[in-house]
């Protein structure tokens, strides 16, 4: 190959990512007509006779309750429909490319996205199963697990195509023939959605999605991710928080941040605070400082002494900053060694991290 035609190779793999890359972050109605052409295409490719019914549904979590709802419709057709002809055209490219091709090509293609659509998809699975279930586990982050409802509404879920969040594999497919032309004409214009030998369940796309810097779910005053019906996820710097919390950033002090339990939500409520205002605002004093973090103590008349250890992750986060933890310790601890290793529950002499995180 030239350098001509590889350049034209590069920049079509650029173009295609970033075509793909909007697709996944869309926001907004879709064209159903577009859509609906697009379902009834994948079904006749796969060689299935088109869907009786192609039914809307405002989020996933609708979606879900419609499947579930749904009588004499037949089985699901997804491997049919998405998971056959998927794993045949990779299997062609590799094929064709041969292993180190292959790799070359996905780097070029659907890894840049994989992140994006990987993560989005999993919050949406745990956010609906979550929601579905009306579970309100202690740990904002996790979605119900177990229970004969959360089960069946997790096979619903494994039966869904991603729609606009599979696009990281059809932009590595994109050029490649027309065996996956209807599955992208979908993917193009709506959301996840759930083929069935006489219906197709198609969901819109969100209504508003908010990433920070390096891409995370991210927003301080409302949904980071929203649909039109009402289902929605909070999230702060990527890390899934209950809409309730986010309500209460703005009126913060630094008794309520004291009393918060979780370590990862009262993180959050530093951060929105501001480390510096909270330890003022507080009277904390500076009492000790190593190689291992910063010791506050904070005095309190009524109260034990409140004392935190300052440390700083040495891993950074995806946009190269590094995140700073407080560490509540006991309030006999006198210097941050002594606290670091408490946290981990060895003596301070033998604290001695190869990296410290």
């Amino acid at each position: 190959m030239n350098d001509a035609v590889l350049n034209d190779a590069v920049l079509n793999h650029i173009t295609a990512r970033d075509r793909w890359r909007a697709v996944a972050a869309a926001t907004g109605p879709a064209d159903r007509a577009a859509a609906e052409a697009g379902v009834r295409l994948a079904y006749r490719t796969a060689g299935l006779a088109e869907p009786e019914r192609v039914l809307w549904a405002d989020s996933p979590l609708a979606a879900v309750a419609l499947v579930r709802g749904l009588a004499g419709q037949g089985r699901s057709v997804r491997d049919e429909v998405r998971t056959r002809p998927w794993a045949e055209e990779r299997r062609r490219l590799h094929d064709a490319l041969g292993p180190a091709g292959w790799a070359a090509h996905w780097q070029a293609t659907g890894a840049h996205l994989w992140d994006l659509t990987r993560s989005l998809a999993d919050r949406i699975r745990a956010g609906v199963t979550q929601a579905a279930t009306a579970a309100a586990p202690a740990d904002p982050a996790a979605a119900a697990d177990s229970g004969p409802e959360a089960t069946a509404v997790r096979l619903v879920l494994l039966d869904a195509v991603l729609g606009q969040h599979d696009a990281a594999w059809l932009a590595a497919f994109e050029g490649q023939g027309d065996r996956l032309a209807g599955l992208a004409a979908v993917a193009a214009q709506a959301g996840w959605w759930w083929p069935y030998e006489k219906v197709a369940v198609v969901c819109e796309r969100p209504v508003e999605l908010h990433r920070d810097e390096a891409g995370r779910l991210d927003r301080g005053d409302g949904p980071a991710l929203a649909f039109a019906d009402g289902f929605a996820l909070y999230a702060w710097r990527g890390m899934s928080v209950p809409a309730d919390f986010l309500a209460g950033l703005a009126g913060l002090t630094p008794e309520r941040i004291r009393q918060e339990e979780n370590a990862e939500l009262r993180r959050v409520m530093l951060e929105y605070y501001g480390y510096d205002r909270y330890l003022a605002a507080s009277g904390a004093r500076h009492e000790h400082r190593d190689e291992t973090g910063v010791l506050w103590r904070i005095e309190l008349a009524d109260d034990e002494d409140v004392v935190m250890v300052e440390v700083v992750n040495s891993t950074p986060e995806p946009d190269g900053s590094h995140r700073t933890y407080w560490l509540r310790v006991p309030p006999t601890t006198r210097t941050a060694r002594e606290g670091v290793a408490w946290t981990f529950g060895v003596h301070p002499d033998a604290y001695e991290p190869l990296v410290q995180t």
